[in-house]
């Protein structure tokens, strides 16, 4: 312990002043962020780093740094320009600068410990270590350590879990344009050919496709944004959906102004390819993974005539493309991305976006569907609250690790509106439910914190509703809010009945967390899953072997060679280049007892030797871990270093090569763990695997 204290003091000093790619609003005050970032993380490494983070749940677990509380109001997509709000995205930026600094003294205290740690070490130990190493060094090291860079690994993260990530395109393939309703008719902006000098109107057309009118302004429309803080009744922003096997990406280009209005102005015609907001989200299917990858938010303008590099690059050795995406991507996380996508699913019907379900009397096949709607091009999925959800991308999950492990679904008491949807506690409860139903949010007995909570989220409600049409309402010609019914869904072509006010009452009191057993709460966010799990894909290492051969020539250190042979398919999500899953080898070796009986289970290394509870490091992923010496993060063979993994739905082969001497007995517990990226870090599988061979030479 006392070795370990010099070590760090020392290095959490000089880490603090090593030269880091940083990216920031220059108004935020760079000094500010730095003299924020470095005291955070000097506290983080006197503590310790993670270990301490039982004591607040704001703390990553990773590196012990703090997440900034969220200003209180509603969710927005993104900040407004006030002073809390820029203060809040300095702490942000201080938070992540934080976790950059820690994760860089963790790999240089890895690296300065090494001779330490040899000079502390046995002379086998050291000299186990030394061949183990340049036997298999290829092949030790965990996927996304390439870069300390927040938005570069965030993007090897994300790659490790969903497979190669398509650049950001809202032009290719099958991208739509997302529609503007008005008073039942679609609307666009266009030269007024019927005026002198054409100048841009607003273009009002039936479903028939003839003119209705052309108006000079938009004040309203019939299905207003639920985003907050986006322009309520923008059009023309484009959506591109790309599905990969399981996993689907959503690209978005918002086209939104500060002010939230819209005007006649070239900006927000069909052919113009400026946009104020760049999002993607990746999601799988089957395992219910979901990433969120948002464009910079001082950047006031972006062009989809241009494709976006994903986070990452497209690989490791992509350098041109992690520049790009470095300065391309909102490092600080500052918009709660699951907060509003918490469904189970990556997108939440709603009339805004133009869903054929949603406010056509003649339903999807209807004409004014096929003239005005996205169709089924987001088709209709629904998750129940028991299917697996969980946020990937550890610069994300750390910011937000707090809500997402409080986070709820809730069961309607009266069965209204859960048969078919999920409902939470975040803001598909909050902010959906209540415009869905056209009610105020309520809560029975609230607290002083809830009521400026649902203060705020009315007030938010309010600005939505003053901007749709009179047209829109159930009083009104089309009918179409409250866009859900009880028992008829969203089949607004029949006078079915509203919910009560006394089943909304009871409802929304769920929906704000502040119900009982009534409200059949489950947790939102379900956890990783360790390999070989059965929340997982239930895969197990198979064909171990060990098997005995002479060292290589000229090796003078190691009497035989022990190899170790295991096959295993990393199959969770049918991800063909998944690379999420490494191997810890934990290995005693002890005399082959005379009466040369089997091992008995105490004989192996134990869980938390495998594990490297206690790990300390002699050369690279090699070093000593309770009795136990221990080789962590061994990938498949032939996977080198920072490459991209093959494409494989097989067993891929995984082989180790361990010095050994004669008449000693080498005893191998095989532990295979998911990285899970994310707020719980790593997920062991439950025991691993026995291995054992007597060296005996003859």
């Amino acid at each position: 312990m006392r070795n370990s204290c010099f070590l760090l003091l020392p290095m959490s000093a000089a880490v603090l002043s090593i030269g880091l790619s940083w990216h920031q609003p220059e108004q935020a005050g760079t000094d500010a962020i730095h003299r924020l970032g470095s005291r955070m993380a000097a506290e983080a490494l006197r503590a310790s780093g993670g270990s301490a983070c039982d004591r607040n749940g704001r703390c990553d677990r990773a590196t012990g740094c703090i997440a900034p509380v969220r200003p209180p109001g509603p969710i927005l997509e993104t900040h407004p320009q006030d002073e809390r709000h820029r203060l809040h995205v300095r702490d942000l930026q201080g938070f992540q600068l934080c976790r950059q600094l820690v994760l860089s003294a963790a790999f240089r205290k890895k690296t300065d410990m090494t001779l330490v740690s040899a000079d502390g070490a046995a002379p086998e130990q050291r000299a186990f270590a030394a061949i183990a190493q340049r036997w298999n060094g290829d092949v030790l090291w965990a996927p996304a350590s390439a870069s300390n860079d927040i938005i570069t690994r965030f993007g090897d993260e994300a790659r490790a879990v969903f497979g190669p990530i398509p650049d950001g395109d809202c032009t290719g393939g099958d991208a739509k344009s997302i529609p503007l309703e008005i008073e039942g008719n679609i609307v666009d902006l266009k030269p007024n050919p019927g005026k002198v000098g054409k100048p841009l109107e607003f273009e009002h057309r039936g479903a028939d496709g003839k003119i209705v009118k052309w108006t000079e302004s938009i004040a309203q429309c019939d299905k207003p944004s639920l985003a907050g803080n986006a322009t309520y009744c923008g059009m023309n922003s484009r959506l591109n959906r790309i599905v990969k096997g399981s996993v689907e990406w959503l690209v978005f280009c918002r086209k939104s102004t500060p002010h939230l209005g819209i005007e006649p102005e070239p900006y927000w015609q069909k052919s113009n390819p400026k946009f104020a907001r760049l999002g993607m989200i990746g999601f799988n299917s089957l395992t219910g993974e979901i990433v969120f990858f948002d464009g910079r938010k001082d950047r006031a303008e972006f062009d989809w005539t241009q494709t976006f590099v994903p986070p990452g690059g497209r690989s490791y050795s992509d350098r041109e493309g992690r520049a790009e995406a470095e300065a391309l991507y909102d490092p600080t996380f500052q918009i709660e991305c699951s907060a509003c996508h918490d469904n189970k699913n990556p997108y939440v019907v709603n009339p805004h976006i133009g869903q054929a379900r949603v406010g056509y009397r003649a339903g999807a096949q209807g004409r004014e569907a096929s003239a005005f709607s996205l169709g089924d091009y987001l088709p209709k999925t629904p998750r129940n609250e028991q299917r697996p959800f969980r946020v990937v991308g550890s610069g994300y999950t750390s910011t937000y690790g707090t809500s997402l492990r409080q986070a709820k679904t809730v069961r309607d008491p009266m069965g209204n509106c859960t048969e078919c949807h999920t409902l939470t506690t975040q803001i598909t409860g909050r902010r959906f439910a209540s415009d869905a139903t056209a009610r105020a949010p309520f809560i029975a007995d609230p607290s002083w914190a809830q009521l400026l909570e649902m203060r705020a989220e009315r007030l938010e409600l309010t600005a939505v509703n003053t901007h749709r049409t009179d047209w829109a309402l159930r009083s009104g010609p089309g009918k179409i809010h409250p866009w859900m019914l009880p028992a008829k869904g969203n089949d607004l072509s029949a006078v079915a009945p509203e919910i009560s006010s006394t089943d909304w009452e009871k409802l929304s009191n769920c929906l704000w967390g502040a119900g009982g057993t009534e409200c059949g709460y489950r947790p939102l966010y379900t956890p990783c899953p360790p390999p070989g799990s059965p929340q997982g894909d239930g895969s197990e290492p198979l064909n171990s072997s060990v098997t005995e051969l002479a060292p290589p020539a000229g090796e003078v250190n190691a009497d035989r060679l022990l190899r170790l042979s295991w096959r295993y398919s990393n199959s969770y999500g049918n991800v063909p280049q998944r690379d999420d899953v490494r191997f810890n080898i934990a290995v005693k070796a002890v005399a082959i007892p005379s009466s040369g009986r089997a091992p008995l289970a105490g004989d192996y290394p134990d869980l938390d030797e495998a594990k490297g509870e206690n790990f300390t490091a002699i050369d690279g992923e090699i070093g000593t871990s309770g009795s136990a010496l221990l080789i962590r993060n061994a990938s498949y063979f032939g996977h080198a270093k920072f490459t991209e993994p093959t494409p494989s739905t097989d067993l891929r082969e995984f082989r180790i090569d361990l010095p050994a001497q004669c008449g000693r007995r080498y005893l191998v517990r095989l532990l295979p763990k998911r990285l899970c990226f994310d707020q719980s870090d790593t997920a062991y599988a439950e025991k691993g695997q026995l291995l054992y061979a007597d060296i005996r030479c003859g």
